[in-house]
């Protein structure tokens, strides 16, 4: 043992607002006035150190209001589509004919072909948007992709 090894054990308990003598006195090392030296006063989301509730919170994001308009179609939905016995389509999609056979929601304002996917029948495809992939693979097969301007 050593003395500079020694922990120090019996430190006396600082007693707050004693006197001035004390060194801890009149204002209790709270500075004047103001809202931190009244007591029971909390800081507006502050949790003492714990992580507060707004930060703890998962992020929401940012939700574009125009973005929902538009009916996102790839080359491979298409084609299903096209397959199946009961949607009796003829060589022409467009918007107006997929929400009639309830193959779109009604909301969407808009269509946009994207090319994920192949497509075997040769298709005349009418849309307000088209990736320059999906209108490639449409044109290979024989089809035509109309681009509507509004």
């Amino acid at each position: 043992m050593e003395l500079n090894s020694l922990i120090k054990n019996n430190k006396k308990k600082i007693r707050v607002g004693r006197g001035i003598g004390s060194g801890k006195g009149k204002t209790s090392a709270r500075g004047h006035k103001g809202q931190k030296s009244r007591s029971g006063v909390a800081i507006k989301s502050f949790e003492g150190g714990q992580m507060p509730l707004y930060r703890r919170l998962p992020k929401r994001g940012f939700k574009s209001l125009r973005n929902n308009m538009i009916a996102i179609l790839n080359l491979s939905n298409i084609q299903k589509i096209v397959d199946k016995s009961k949607n009796e389509i003829n060589n022409i999609i467009d918007l107006k004919i997929l929400k009639q056979k309830k193959l779109v929601n009604k909301k969407f304002k808009k269509l946009k072909i994207l090319g994920t996917g192949e497509i075997k029948k040769n298709l005349e495809i009418s849309a307000h948007f088209a990736s320059k992939q999906a209108l490639a693979k449409v044109e290979k097969v024989g089809g035509k992709i109309s681009i509507i301007k509004k």
